[in-house]
């Protein structure tokens, strides 16, 4: 199936090759969790802060449960502070 991945701030630097601007459009196996993206493209785990699949939060908890669905947008951002 069909995901969008996008990553944001520091983390666009872990995109593959052939990614546009912060985000690809990745073939994953039905089943597949947040987690299970967030190991494969192997992000450091506290630079995955905030996880959104299609705009709504995924909580650290639910990242290894909550499977993703054809079509969808899995965003991760690392922490950001400003000021």
């Amino acid at each position: 199936m069909k995901i969008t991945l996008k990553l944001f701030a520091t983390l666009t630097t872990y995109l593959p090759a052939g990614a546009h601007k912060h985000e690809v459009e990745l073939d994953v196996p039905d089943g597949t969790t947040p987690a299970a993206v967030i190991t494969q493209f192997n992000l450091p785990r506290d630079l995955t802060h905030l996880v959104l699949v299609n705009g709504t939060y995924v909580a650290p908890g639910e990242r290894d449960k909550r499977q993703l669905r054809e079509h969808d947008d899995l965003a991760i951002f690392p922490p950001i502070a400003g000021g």
